[in-house]
């Protein structure tokens, strides 16, 4: 597996970068401050400057929602995957916004525009309260404390004493029937539990 990420650059940076790689080693060698591409972070790892000869730009690294694979193929018919991409570098025009976050909202192509609220299922809304009551009952189950069961967070019900569960509704008991044998014989009759325990 190989190293990668994603640069993402202005249009006329772009056409820039792509004069540079499309010139022969010889002209780009006779003017070494046009050639210079140079990319650097502050300590936060997440700001940084991109410089393209004598102009810098600002640069910004960002989770991309969804990770991207990336292949490579030498006869065009089979791929063959170097890398899983999580991260771009976004670099921007001095008077464009810096964006939000640490993860950029949309993916690499139009379908995965706002992919994060448009395609992922959003985060429940939990209560911070109920979730630390239930984890601190957790905790105490698991060193064999018992937990009082009425308490609010299990759902209402009055405070103190035991909850009685309601009585078991059982099914009628059906008068024995017999029915006849698979061969035609008489069937035994079923005995009952006081009929066995007398024999």
């Amino acid at each position: 597996m190989e190293e990668q990420f994603i640069l993402r650059v202005p249009p006329s940076v772009a056409e820039r970068i792509e004069r540079l790689m499309n010139e022969s080693a010889a002209a780009s060698s006779s003017n070494p401050d046009d050639a210079s591409l140079d990319l650097s972070f502050s300590e936060d790892g997440r700001n940084g400057t991109f410089m393209i000869g004598n102009e810098s730009f600002p640069a910004s690294l960002l989770d991309l929602p969804a990770v991207v694979e990336s292949y490579k193929t030498y006869d065009d018919s089979v791929l063959i995957k170097t890398a899983d991409i999580g991260q771009m570098i976004m670099v921007r025009e001095e008077n464009d916004p810096a964006p939000e976050g640490v993860e950029y909202k949309h993916g690499l192509t139009p379908p995965m525009r706002d992919a994060r609220r448009r395609r992922f299922r959003r985060e429940p809304d939990l209560n911070a309260e109920l979730v630390n009551q239930v984890e601190k009952h957790l905790i105490n189950i698991m060193h064999g404390v018992s937990v009082n069961q009425n308490a609010s967070v299990i759902g209402g019900g009055e405070e103190g004493g035991d909850r009685k569960k309601p009585p078991l509704a059982r099914a009628p008991k059906q008068p024995n029937v017999q029915e006849p044998a698979a061969n035609g014989e008489e069937a035994e009759p079923e005995r009952s539990d006081s009929e066995e325990s007398e024999n």
